[in-house]
């Protein structure tokens, strides 16, 4: 008989746990999948280096059909007792949506049943006696209120599958199956949000084929507001609809396709013949899916909205990375509440997402202002007004020229510190900014100019060269356009997945916007290098950083309206970017690339006298000066905690707390040190607890390890160098009772814990390089210690020697 006291983790699932969820009706190919790894690991930034955090793994999940998950099972070896999973359990089970949750050590299960509202909600259960899949498939149903028939034959449509290996990423999965159940349960408006980067479309093809497939929906509409957002889901994840799917275009209606993709603009229009969406009856569309709803379609006034409204019946899908919540604007109040979010922290978190690193560069006259001397005129010889103007003047009515070379110059000096070729996007204040932007940056990187003039572009919505090469921009096989100079257009709707700098050299008093901005550095793409992405602000925009609606949910704003009486209005003079003015004031942006109707761009804008603007409006001029004096008066890095949020206090404070949360004195993280199997695995932890160790390496000394950066700054203790370290094992002879050439190996060892750390001499393949090769192979060397587990043992006494505390 099998002692199962002997057994590892791994021999009790295969001898014990899989056999009992078998005999149960679960079959091994689709249904039981063992070890699923459904995160990435978080990937952290040390300096110019990157490495991954730890995956987040499931032992079990079961499935009722593919991608339809309804249980999970947590394993522990026997030594454990049959609970001891299941609080690990029960976190995995919150965040993949499931609701049947078991803990098992081969013994038996405890299952707890998250559907149970009262009484027995966690119950023991013999090996023998797991749940079959449809017993479980019924406490699914209960879990997600799928009632009836029809509504179940929705819910457990199949997904789509190319034949490629391509399944969808937890979080995916989650959004698909919460729409596709609320359709089905008769909810008729949804909203989604998904951070930038997220797979926003390929969640759409997924929601939209299994409703099409089901029989639910029959006759789809996707809505967008930019031509490249229909390209790129028709050349992408809606390929597969191949010839039931059409483009509508040039106001063309053919209604025997099945699947339409239009923009808003390319619908209706300012009178009633541009209206094409009418061609169409009310009942055609059952299903309209909105990309981007945060933009027009929030506006409850929006012309847009009347596409919307007119097809009133139809199921509406909002997608969604930022939610527009204003006095004005509302989406969750079309929408309702959010069936799911997935948001930029949880997919930093997660590993999905690129984070983040913050560079402040504080300038004299934004600092403190600019006031003219008395007579100051501008380039053009007129006078310009006594008064203190600031950073929300700048570019906008008032440009400096040498702050425009300023920020141009370190911009360039970032780039030559890392790379000149990294894809940088730099944010303007308008198309004049962003064409005088263009130049300086041209001009102080002319050597890289003169091999290819396309190394630094304008890309606004006016310039039609610029706009041409956007595509090369994003595209990560192109090397030009290396550096792109913008105002609105590429706020949004553009995968940008190896743009590795973000400059943020414009006013952003909307979190709209902030986020879309921020959105366009979140992507990673291995295969370029791109694992992370810098900001470098100009106007202190980061600081929305720090507000709660920067990654929280969405919280409604706007009253509700006492009538619904639907009024076309102008979206080309709406506040789309919520700074309170309407967005052709303050000199032309780039919101392009409409099609119909043209883009609006103001009149071009000099001297110091105000005349009528559009409608009435008087748009403010711009003053153009030169001869000030400007300069930079503080450049900083921002930190941030493990919420995303800037970290206020000291970085040594900071860190401190965190220690002390975790370890209440130093005997405590002594003994967790020196116990722990493998130091990587506390390192590890302390960084996911939000410990910055590049940065504190910079503010101790970087030839410390990092057992000394603890103990120094959580517990004053007196910091010593690795070197140091290494010196005193030397001096004690600890080498003496080994052989000549383990002795030899040992002090290789030694060596290379004080020129690269501890984690290094942890792993075994470094026996591997220098200088460990001389001593013969790795099986060679370990023979010297007469077995592996020996010399795994030499190691962790040279490593307790190493970390005494005299």
């Amino acid at each position: 008989m099998i002692d199962k006291k002997t057994l590892s983790e791994r021999d009790i699932c295969t001898k014990f746990i899989t056999p009992a969820v078998e005999k149960a009706g679960w079959d091994r190919l689709t249904q039981l999948l063992e070890e699923v790894t459904f995160t990435d690991g978080k990937i952290y930034v040390r300096g110019k280096l990157t490495a991954r955090g730890a995956k987040k793994r499931a032992d079990y999940v079961l499935y009722y059909k593919p991608n339809i998950p309804i249980a999970i099972i947590e394993a522990k070896d026997n030594n454990h007792s049959v609970r001891a999973g299941i609080q690990q359990a029960l976190d995995y089970a919150k965040i993949l949506d499931i609701p049947c949750v078991f803990s098992s050590n081969g013994d038996g299960f405890l299952f707890h049943d998250r559907t149970a509202t009262e009484g027995n909600i966690e119950s023991e259960l013999g090996i023998d006696d797991f749940p079959t899949p449809e017993q479980l498939w019924e406490k699914y149903k209960k879990y997600k209120g799928i009632i009836t028939p029809t509504s179940e034959k929705i819910a457990s449509q199949d997904y789509y599958f190319d034949g490629s290996g391509r399944k969808p990423r937890y979080y995916q999965q989650i959004a698909i199956n919460r729409t596709v159940e609320a359709i089905a349960n008769g909810q008729n408006r949804i909203l989604l949000i998904m951070a930038t980067g997220t797979g926003k479309t390929y969640t759409a093809f997924q929601i939209i084929h299994r409703l099409w497939k089901s029989g639910a929906k029959k006759r789809i509409l996707f809505l967008a507001d930019r031509n490249s957002l229909i390209d790129q889901t028709k050349k992408g994840d809606f390929k597969h609809f191949k010839d039931k799917m059409t483009i509508v275009k040039h106001r063309q209606i053919d209604k025997s396709y099945e699947i339409y993709l239009a923009l808003y603009q390319g619908l209706s229009g300012s009178d009633e013949s541009a209206n094409v969406y009418k061609q169409f009856t009310p009942e055609f569309f059952d299903l309209i899916v909105v990309d981007e709803c945060h933009r027009g379609s929030a506006n409850e006034d929006s012309a847009w909205r009347e596409i919307l409204s007119y097809f009133k019946k139809a199921t509406h899908i909002g997608l969604t990375a930022t939610p527009r919540e204003t006095s004005e604007t509302s989406n969750s109040e079309y929408f309702g509440d959010p069936v799911y979010t997935y948001s930029l922290r949880q997919g930093i978190d997660d590993g999905f997402l690129a984070p983040y690193r913050v560079f402040r560069v504080a300038i004299n006259v934004d600092v403190e202002g600019w006031r003219p001397e008395k007579g100051k005129t501008d380039k053009e010889g007129n006078e310009i007004a006594d008064r203190i103007y600031n950073r929300k003047d700048y570019d906008k009515n008032l440009v400096i020229d040498e702050r425009t070379n300023l920020v141009a110059k370190r911009i360039t000096e970032y780039l030559k510190s890392t790379d000149r070729y990294a894809k940088t996007i730099v944010f303007c204040v308008d198309i004049d900014h962003a064409e005088r932007m263009r130049t300086a940056l041209a001009r102080l990187n002319s050597d890289l100019v003169a091999i290819n003039h396309k190394y630094v572009m304008q890309i606004t919505g006016d310039n039609d060269l610029g706009k041409k090469e956007l595509d090369n921009f994003i595209n990560p096989e192109e090397k030009y356009p290396v550096i792109a100079t913008t105002s609105e257009l590429m706020t949004t709707g553009v995968d940008a997945q190896t743009c590795k700098v973000i400059v943020l050299d414009s006013n952003i008093n909307s979190m709209t916007k902030f986020k879309q901005i921020i959105g366009r550095g979140t992507r990673i793409n291995e295969e370029f290098g791109k694992l992370y992405f810098t900001i470098l602000d100009f106007r202190n925009a980061t600081d929305l950083f720090a507000d709660p609606d920067f990654d929280g949910d969405p919280i409604r704003i706007k009253d509700v309206p006492s009538s619904t009486d639907v009024d076309e209005g102008n979206d080309f003079l709406d506040d789309d970017d919520g700074d309170g003015e309407t967005d052709d004031g303050g000199g032309a942006t780039d919101q392009g690339p409409w099609v119909e109707p043209p883009i609006i761009v103001d009149p071009p804008i000099r001297g110091p006298k105000e005349g009528p603007g559009i409608d009435g409006l008087k748009p403010r001029e711009k003053v153009y000066v030169n001869g000030v004096d400007v300069s930079v008066l503080v450049s900083r890095e921002l930190y941030f905690d493990h919420m995303g949020k800037p970290i206020t206090i000291s970085l040594k404070d900071y860190t401190k707390n965190i220690i002390k949360e975790k370890y209440s004195s130093l005997d405590e993280f002594l003994n967790k040190w020196n116990t722990v199997e493998r130091k990587e695995a506390i390192i590890a932890e302390l960084q996911e607890q939000g410990i910055m160790v590049e940065a504190l390496y910079e503010a101790v000394n970087r030839e410390v390890d990092l057992f000394d950066l603890i103990c120094h700054v959580a517990f004053d203790q007196p910091p010593l160098t690795r070197k140091e370290r290494a010196n005193n094992v030397k001096k004690r002879n600890y080498f003496t009772k080994y052989g000549e050439q383990a002795k030899k190996v040992l002090e290789a060892l030694l060596d290379k814990y004080a020129d690269e750390g501890v984690t290094n001499i942890e792993n075994i393949e470094v026996l591997r390089v220098n200088p460990f090769n001389e001593f013969g192979s790795p099986i060679e060397i370990i023979s010297e210690f007469g077995s592996k587990e020996k010399y795994l043992q030499a190691v962790k006494e040279l490593e307790n020697e190493l970390y005494k505390i005299a």
